[in-house]
């Protein structure tokens, strides 16, 4: 490993969709952040007449996001920052940030990682429970039903073991709604 080698932080899709060749994977926490559905979705899980929701990371004090960390060849890392660009900054929603994350091998790197911007017009924190049931339930995007989103998500979390009570939850209730 260089110090030039690239660290990307997933924790959405890019957990079961990374879309990049990385030599390695690992646990990671990302302090001060919480994983969330506060962003309209317009492309890819809804569109502009009905949008859908997609995971964000909405800066939180206090709170930690876990996910996974892929380490990426410094000789790739050109190529994969332009794929991440033209994948996550779709609609400026989102931004890029070098946050500091702390590996489950209690190695601290530093990650690119996409951090949902509170003032874009995609921004929807607050919603409550009852409202992201119904719009992940029946929403749909170009990359398929918002439900499959939430689907995946919350599967590859458990398979990793890592716990996230409200999605969860939040995956019951949107199964249960949609029969």
């Amino acid at each position: 490993m260089t110090g030039n080698d690239l660290w990307v932080f997933g924790y959405g899709s890019l957990l079961w969709h990374p879309g990049f060749a990385h030599v390695e994977t690992a646990l990671a926490r990302l302090p001060g952040y919480q994983r969330s559905f506060c962003m309209w979705s317009i492309h890819h899980r809804g569109t502009p007449e009905r949008p859908g929701l997609v995971l964000a990371l909405d800066a939180s004090p206090g709170a930690a996001c876990d996910g996974l960390a892929f380490r990426v060849p410094a000789d790739a890392a050109d190529e994969t920052l332009a794929y991440l660009r033209e994948r996550e900054l779709i609609s400026a929603a989102y931004e890029e940030k070098r946050l500091g994350v702390d590996l489950a091998d209690d190695r601290r790197i530093e990650a690119i990682t996409y951090v949902v911007d509170p003032g874009h017009a995609q921004y929807c924190g607050g919603l409550s429970f009852e409202e992201q049931t119904r719009i992940i339930a029946c929403a749909v995007g170009g990359r398929g039903p918002n439900s499959d989103y939430l689907f995946n998500t919350a599967h590859h979390l458990a398979a990793l073991g890592i716990e996230d009570a409200e999605l969860t939850r939040l995956a019951a209730a949107v199964r249960a709604l949609r029969g």
